[in-house]
């Protein structure tokens, strides 16, 4: 909350912290974030972070109380751009959400009334002998 609030730096923008990954000795952090924006507003942005991280250090400090403050580190996260780039490639691919496959030609759905009387052959597992 405190990089959406607190820091002033300009070049942070469009930033989600996207998750938090401790060292076991909790002497140091790597914080996940996610920017929307080009690969240049994306160095930009870890830019800033890195220079505010001492801010952002002080401010974890007086909130928990432990031994050592954890340095942090600030990575991007690629994840959320994959996936919305996965979501566009599949609305091109899939059809629309409106449109059934079943109503493409060739897909027709079976006719209730039809009882069996074609002349597809059942599976033997499925055949009964006639008395």
């Amino acid at each position: 909350m405190a990089i959406l609030t607190q820091v002033r730096d300009p070049r942070v923008r469009d930033v989600t912290v996207t998750g938090v990954e401790m060292a076991p000795d909790m002497r140091s952090a790597t914080v996940r974030v996610s920017v929307m924006g080009s690969p240049a507003q994306e160095a930009l942005a870890l830019r800033g972070l890195a220079s505010s991280a001492g801010f952002l250090q002080s401010l974890i400090a007086t909130r928990i109380e432990t031994r050592y403050t954890p340095r942090l580190r600030f990575e991007i996260d690629g994840g959320v751009k994959k996936s919305i780039e996965m979501a566009r490639i599949l609305a091109e691919v899939l059809p629309p959400a409106g449109r059934d496959a079943d109503a493409e030609p060739g897909n027709e759905a079976p006719d209730p009334e039809d009882h069996g009387g074609g002349s597809t052959p059942l599976p033997p597992a499925m055949q009964q002998e006639q008395p």
